[in-house]
């Protein structure tokens, strides 16, 4: 067989798996060509980047976007934000050895012989008309309670901080699975013409007294095509690479090549009908756009004194957490489906009496100040603000009791808690409750396949219809299970 007849019979076997959305694709210049079309005149596409699902949303959503402010490492619920006199009265003293029976704890603590019950190293006390316990280490969080859905009761599987992460993120503790700002700019695309429908941004603790890694995988887009992976915006220099022109070529020139590399492209997927090409055309195009859209989205001249106060000292300092939570206000104002931040520092093992506050003091104020902000511009109430780590913190003692410095709590899947505002849920809502220890659900139990479908159904999607065929069986972000829990949506 010669080389010719080969790329003939691959082009025709791929025709032979073709549905009649890639037989679309195929016609002209393929859906890549369309997509460039719509691009260059979005009046024809309505103002908008259409998902690949004809048949989304399957109701009227209460939710258009997402900002997920991911805390890496797993902030301490009991010192935070579910109080538990009884762990101060207990202080010292073994923690129930029925309590732990059967439960998996990490290394770290799973040989440990001695757990006494740690008491709250903050204060705590009720704020605003719902009476929600926070702690006095997140004064300005108290002051947004009653914007805010606080859920005391969630639960997962994993017990390490990767597969926890993966977990929330993609429905398996196992990487390979799209994760959900993949799923939603698969399925309802983006407001947005000119900016990536899901971006994302990290940042850590200023002492990087945590060694959390961010994994590219926990924005990767899985099976779905590759053009609905998260964009990563960088903390220093431009925020994309190679988002400037190198010297000599001016926008006119971009423009022709991007033309000529549109058409041989289109060639190249009427011949192999491989969607990978669609998504070469797109990511050319949208590295155009942004072009033109990073600099007036990252410039923050016209942003007045008081906003910028609001956020924080830290707010101008490109890479640190206020900076990527005023980014993400403006991203959602200017369309953008699904923004993740990511801030590592919460694992405090051995430096409880030291890193809360260090932690709590870099996130607080700005996560407060973008949900006032988002509220104060009127989007609020369809953008979802989601607040939490992947599990939460042992109520014993890691370590020895008698050594403050070394204080610390090991990883704690069983209960833990996190808060939501805006996006159609209830406000001022507390949702769930752990035991008098805050080792294990009490009321309401709340497992992350469900906390994903509860999102799903505020975009208008039920979770149990979302889905995409590979490798022989249909997937969707929940796998085969959760449920919505209606009780938390307004």
């Amino acid at each position: 067989m010669n080389p010719t007849s080969l790329h003939i019979n691959q082009g025709t076997d791929a025709r032979l798996l073709m549905t009649r959305r890639d037989a679309l694709g195929g016609s002209m210049l393929g859906l890549g060509a369309l997509a460039l079309g719509s691009l260059l005149n979005p009046a024809k596409a309505g103002g908008m980047v259409r998902g690949e699902r004809s048949d989304l949303p399957h109701f009227r959503p209460k939710a258009k976007r997402i900002i997920y402010l991911l805390q890496n490492g797993a902030p301490s619920h009991v010192d935070l934000f579910d109080y538990k006199p009884m762990l101060r009265k207990e202080h010292g003293k073994q923690i129930p050895d029925s309590l732990f029976s059967g439960k998996r704890l990490s290394t770290m603590t799973g040989g440990q012989k001695d757990r006494p019950v740690l008491g709250e190293i903050t204060q705590f006390a009720q704020h605003g008309a719902s009476g929600s316990w926070v702690s006095s280490f997140l004064p300005y969080t108290a002051g947004i309670v009653d914007e805010a859905c606080f859920i005391r009761s969630m639960h997962t599987e994993a017990v390490n901080h990767a597969p926890a992460i993966t977990f929330f993120l993609t429905g398996s503790e196992l990487p390979g699975r799209p994760s959900l700002g993949s799923w939603l700019t698969y399925g309802l695309g983006s407001e947005s013409e000119d900016l990536p429908a899901f971006v994302v941004m990290t940042s850590r603790d200023k002492e990087a007294s945590c060694g959390q890694i961010f994994y590219d995988f926990y924005w990767g887009s899985g099976f779905l095509p590759s053009k609905h992976q998260g964009v990563k915006f960088r903390g220093g220099g431009d925020p994309v690479l190679y988002l400037s022109n190198p010297d000599g070529m001016n926008r006119d020139v971009r423009r022709g090549m991007l033309d000529d590399l549109a058409w041989m492209n289109g060639r190249g997927f009427d011949r192999f009908g491989d969607p990978e090409i669609q998504t070469r055309i797109a990511q050319y195009e949208m590295a155009y756009k942004m072009q033109a859209s990073v600099p007036d989205l990252t410039d923050l001249s016209k942003e007045p004194a008081h906003i910028l106060e609001a956020y924080g000292p830290d707010v101008k300092r490109p890479g640190s957490y206020a900076y990527n939570c005023l980014m993400a206000r403006r991203l959602a104002e200017r369309g953008v489906r699904f923004v993740q931040l990511m801030h590592a520092g919460w694992d405090q093992h051995r430096n409880l009496n030291s890193q809360l506050l260090v932690q709590c003091r870099d996130t607080d104020q700005p996560s407060a100040a973008l949900v006032r902000d988002l509220k104060q511009r009127g989007l609020l109430e369809d953008t979802l603000v989601i607040w939490g780590g992947e599990f939460g913190r042992t109520p014993f003692l890691q370590g020895s009791i008698s050594d403050t410095k070394t204080w610390g709590r090991d990883h704690h899947p069983y209960v833990f808690s996190l808060w939501m505002a805006g996006g159609g849920v209830k406000a001022g809502l507390n949702y769930g409750a752990s035991d008098e220890f805050g080792v294990n659900p009490a009321e309401k139990p709340m497992h992350v396949h469900d906390f994903q479908a509860t999102i799903l159904h505020l975009l208008g999607i039920e979770h149990e219809r979302f889905t995409y065929r590979f490798q022989g069986r249909q997937y969707r972000l929940t796998d085969v299970h959760g449920k919505p829990v209606m009780e938390l949506i307004g």
